[in-house]
């Protein structure tokens, strides 16, 4: 029976989303557990993508087999009890036996939190203590450049391994906390995402904030398809991926 697990998890203690042989990280974990669950047996999640060390998730999503005959809501129950509280299993289904938590995905939602307010050591792990003054208009306005279909290769990981850096954002939005106008949350809704690429917008849309860039420097950054004509790669603590479309 295959399955489809929605998740959230706090980053904050481990190295990212992706099985590592020597490090703590979230798929590693639900499938210590998962193994538990089928009698000793291994258990492979496929996530729709991975995550960062120190980066966070309200909406991952992951398929999985599994060979022991339990309900969808009794599995959810039984992963809960045994996981580590960092994570937090919200809801699993069945699925057809096709189905590919990657390769099915048709959009997902990115959001960066940013406290331009007086530092914060409760927040430290979740928003992203910047604490000075952001020219917010700016950075708002350079964002909706990043609409559309584009070449993100100066945006992406240095000498990432692919031949494909188009992507196409669908929507951006940049809102101030209506109860605390210090902060700031950004989003990305897009077809797809490569490594580091939201960080890296967002390390460049503070320098535009800054005062270091103008707006209009985003075209000229895209266009270059040159990682170094960008900003630096914002801390990853005040990233989320949000949710994931299918």
């Amino acid at each position: 029976m295959r399955y489809l697990m929605t998740f959230s998890y706090d980053g904050t203690n481990y190295k990212g989303y992706q099985k590592q042989p020597s490090a703590k990280t979230i798929q590693g974990e639900i499938e210590k557990k998962l193994r538990v669950i089928n009698n000793d047996k291994q258990v492979n999640i496929h996530a729709s993508g991975r995550t960062d060390a120190k980066v966070h998730a309200l909406n991952q999503k992951a398929h999985f087999d599994l060979e022991t005959d339990i309900s969808p809501e009794k599995l959810k129950n039984a992963l809960n009890s045994l996981i580590n509280k960092d994570i937090y299993i919200k809801s699993i289904v069945e699925v057809d036996d096709d189905f590919d938590a990657r390769f099915n995905v048709k959009a997902k939602e990115y959001i960066y939190m940013i406290n331009m307010g007086e530092y914060n050591p409760i927040e430290k792990n979740y928003i992203y203590q910047y604490n000075k003054r952001l020219d917010v208009v700016a950075m708002e306005r350079a964002l909706k450049y990043i609409e559309g279909t584009h070449n993100f290769k100066s945006f992406t990981k240095a000498n990432v391994e692919t031949e494909d850096f188009v992507r196409t954002i669908v929507q951006t939005n940049l809102k101030r906390n209506l109860k605390d106008v210090n902060k700031l949350t950004i989003s990305f809704l897009g077809t797809g995402f490569m490594r580091y690429m939201v960080r890296n917008i967002v390390g460049t849309l503070i320098e535009i904030g800054e005062g270091k860039r103008k707006s209009e420097d985003i075209i000229d950054i895209i266009n270059s398809e040159d990682r170094r004509r960008a900003g630096k790669t914002a801390n990853p603590e005040g990233l989320y991926l949000k949710d994931v479309f299918y």
